[in-house]
């Protein structure tokens, strides 16, 4: 072992930084799960043709140039209450092959989700008849995932949470009957937490030039000496938004929206719990900083209204995760960078949905399905932290309208995972004192969600 890890003269620098530095690389991980929960209505039917249905103030998230359908001032707000399950099973967590591979012992971790509210909140005003103004507050980014904290992958993640506040206003513009086009700006702020605990067992074992990390620990073997850091981080980004919606027919038109990146330069701090006053020195806490690219998205949706009860909408859209290659903290105190490699992939979303509004009624009725791809590749560049993969949406939903000027909407959706999978070998040079997480996920995702919108 000692012959193997000598082949690589700068092995302090890799264990040092892949111990810290996994504690904070996660933030990416977080910051990299989208919340497309920003319309009830268009929830109903999986979000198919939100960038073209502008039938409400929901249209300033996705395609603020749809505020040209709607005249005066409108004003709404919603909350999703989002449940996710997940609860991994371990299939055979151990300490790095390189430490002697002995079993890890601990919990499966318990449930790692927990109920979360997600609010928006959306304003339009009609100028005149070239042009709109619109206000959207909402949280278009979040994660929490927490683990027991005796769980097996307890080196790998216990907590990772992330939100985000979104400040985005905007402006629309009717060319001609046929043509609409907008612009916004983004204020985005971001914060997050996030805790793991650190193998100093392990570290003390690695045979380093200088004569080990074990700072006066003793013959303490991997899993003997835990400790413990938290980082928290926060900042603000700045983004914009470009939409244009064509009426290609009376019955039929298409919606085009584009969301630019978000470079967010993430400041903070990290705080260490040691097993001896002697690691001091070298795991000081100290401030950190990051350089994250939140990634751009493109949505091309389609209306078409069948008849006078029936109509059909659908959507595709691309989310650049490959904005994020890795994430590089730089630690104020010395230690070398923590750097993880993501090697996610941009990533697909298509979706159908039809609504239904009976002659004589003030309701509509809503359904759709989507495929929503993940930008986690494969089984070995999974996380704890975002233990995420391809799924399926099926959703419902209705509107109501108890008066003219009141509009009341409802849905419900619930997301297939299958079953993600976990693959971290403890091979590489960044999970050595981490260890190996082999393990499967039950994983599902359940949506309910109420509007209100009033037009003035």
């Amino acid at each position: 072992m000692a012959q193997t890890l000598r082949a690589h003269p700068s092995i302090k620098t890799l264990f040092v930084a892949g111990t810290v530095g996994l504690s904070c690389s996660q933030l990416t991980q977080a910051a990299g799960f989208a919340l497309i929960e920003q319309s009830v209505s268009d929830m109903g039917t999986a979000y198919a043709g939100a960038a073209a249905t502008a039938q409400s103030v929901d249209t300033l998230y996705f395609n603020p140039a749809g505020m040209t359908r709607l005249p005066g001032t409108n004003a709404g707000g919603a909350v999703h209450l989002i449940l996710p399950q997940t609860e991994f099973n371990n299939e055979g967590t151990t300490f790095s092959p390189l430490l002697g591979g002995a079993a890890i012992t601990g919990s499966d971790g318990g449930d790692a989700s927990e109920l979360a509210p997600v609010p928006h909140g959306y304003i339009t005003h009609q100028l005149n008849d070239r042009v709109w103004v619109g206000l959207a507050i909402n949280a278009p980014f979040g994660l929490k995932t927490e683990y027991d904290d005796d769980w097996v992958g307890r080196y790998h993640a216990i907590k990772s949470e992330v939100k985000t506040i979104n400040i985005n206003p905007s402006i629309a513009y009717k060319a001609s009957d046929k043509v609409s086009l907008s612009a916004g700006i983004s204020a985005m702020y971001l914060e997050g937490e996030f805790t793991n605990a650190i193998d100093f067992g392990a570290l003390n074992l690695i045979p380093l030039a200088d004569g080990g990390l074990g700072g006066g620990l003793g013959a303490v073997f991997p899993g003997q000496a835990d400790g413990h850091v938290v980082v928290q981080g926060d900042s603000w980004g700045f983004g914009y938004n470009l939409g244009m919606l064509v009426q290609l027919s009376e019955s039929t038109r298409v919606g085009i929206h584009y969301r630019s990146e978000v470079e967010q330069n993430i400041k903070g701090d990290a705080k260490f719990t040691l097993p001896t006053p002697a690691l001091a020195g070298t795991f000081s806490n100290t401030d950190v900083e990051a350089d994250v690219d939140l990634p751009a998205m493109v949505s091309v949706s389609g209306f078409h209204q069948l008849n006078g009860e029936w109509a059909l909408v659908a959507d595709y859209t691309w989310t650049g995760w490959s904005s994020i290659p890795e994430l590089r903290f730089e630690f104020e105190n010395g230690l070398p960078d923590g750097v993880t490699t993501f090697d996610w992939k941009d990533t697909n979303r298509v979706s159908f949905g039809a609504m239904y509004s009976p002659s004589g009624s003030s309701w509509t009725y809503r359904a759709g399905v989507a495929y929503d791809e993940s930008p986690i590749r494969d089984a070995e560049s999974r996380t704890a932290r975002l233990p995420d993969a391809d799924r399926i949406w099926l959703t419902v939903g209705a509107g109501f309208a108890p008066s003219k000027n009141l509009k009341i909407d409802i849905g419900y959706a619930h997301l297939f995972i299958n079953d993600p999978k976990i693959e971290k070998t403890g091979l590489e040079a960044e999970d050595v004192t981490r260890g190996a997480l082999i393990g499967s996920y039950d994983s599902s995702v359940d949506i309910l969600s109420v509007a209100a919108r009033y037009q003035f």
